[in-house]
């Protein structure tokens, strides 16, 4: 198949461009400067100057191509510019919607996120949950109405939307990867304890693949491959490091308070505060999700949680991560 990826230098469109190669389909990605263009090269993909805020230039990229990928976007907590966020995220997003709809290309897969679903707090979340009607965060809002988006201006396009949970494996250093890093140096003392949900990044790969190939059109699917109590992870990650980590879980209200001194002072300073409050809003709500349906329908088959985990600590060793 002839595929192009947007966001392929990210953490999941470098995983999902060296996915692809590697399975043999001819490969383009948007390449935004030459130090994107050689890191995709190096993947074996064919660099294509372009960006996703450009309408006009996208149409020529996707031109006579069987499937786009849509992976770019901006994934931040305590944004310094939450609205350029929402920028990149919607207006983006239907850039490439229109740009893949005015060449007739054969499948648009999209990568949502599962915090765009937006379940009832206390529920278990599927395809079909209902959203509760507010966000957690712009991230979360930026998700949820980039794929409402992809919902109501498809216009006969064929799309189909993949939903990854907290991606963690090798190349994941940032975000919720930065997080565990935090609490295994020591930097992070204090935790909210909450439940999180987890899928491999080669999982996420080889799901949107299995999306492109065996998804029905108009149709979500969540890639989560377990979900555990934030003590369990902890329990898994002192088992493969063989550190002591040992963080204080503080109530709710308390880290929200911390978090807003946090923010205060980062404001005073002129920097980007560590921890933040809707950061916290986050953890405090806890999450899982039902990733069971890419299983039945696409057939994909999740790593093994102690795997993923044990490949991420080593991948952290590897590259001098652990103090």
């Amino acid at each position: 198949m002839r595929a192009a990826v947007t966001g392929g230098t990210g953490v999941v469109g470098r995983a999902l461009v060296s996915h692809l190669v590697e399975r043999g389909h001819e490969v383009s990605a948007l390449a935004r400067s030459e130090d994107s263009a050689r890191a995709l090269e190096s993947l074996g993909a064919s660099p294509v100057e372009g960006d996703v805020l450009d309408r006009a230039g996208l149409g020529p990229v996707f031109s006579g191509l069987d499937w786009v990928f849509h992976v770019a976007g901006v994934n931040e907590m305590c944004s310094p510019d939450p609205d350029y966020m929402d920028l990149v995220n919607i207006q983006g997003t239907r850039n490439v919607l229109e740009a893949c709809r005015s060449v007739e290309v054969g499948r648009l897969i999209h990568t949502s996120s599962a915090a765009a679903i937006g379940e009832p707090h206390g529920t278990v979340a599927s395809e079909s949950s209902p959203h509760r009607g507010s966000y957690l965060s712009r991230y979360e809002r930026s998700k949820h109405l980039s794929e409402r988006v992809v919902r109501e201006e498809a216009e006969g396009l064929d799309v189909v939307v993949v939903n990854p949970s907290s991606v963690q494996g090798p190349g994941r250093a940032t975000g919720t990867g930065k997080l565990l890093l935090d609490v295994l140096n020591g930097r992070l003392p204090i935790l909210v304890d909450t439940t999180i949900s987890i899928v491999d990044i080669d999982d996420c790969s080889a799901g949107h693949v299995l999306a492109a190939e065996r998804g029905v059109d108009g149709q979500r699917y969540i890639l989560s491959g377990a979900s555990l109590p934030v003590g369990r992870a902890l329990d898994l990650f002192r088992a493969a490091t063989g550190r002591t980590v040992a963080p204080r879980f503080a109530p709710g209200w308390v880290a929200i308070g911390g978090a807003g001194l946090l923010e205060a002072g980062a404001r005073l300073l002129g920097r980007r505060p560590p921890v933040c409050r809707e950061m916290v809003r986050v953890l405090r709500a806890g999450h899982v999700y039902d990733g069971s349906r890419a299983t039945r329908d696409l057939g994909l088959a999740y790593t093994p949680l102690e795997t993923t985990i044990q490949r991420t600590v080593d991948w952290f060793k590897g590259e001098g991560m652990l103090l």
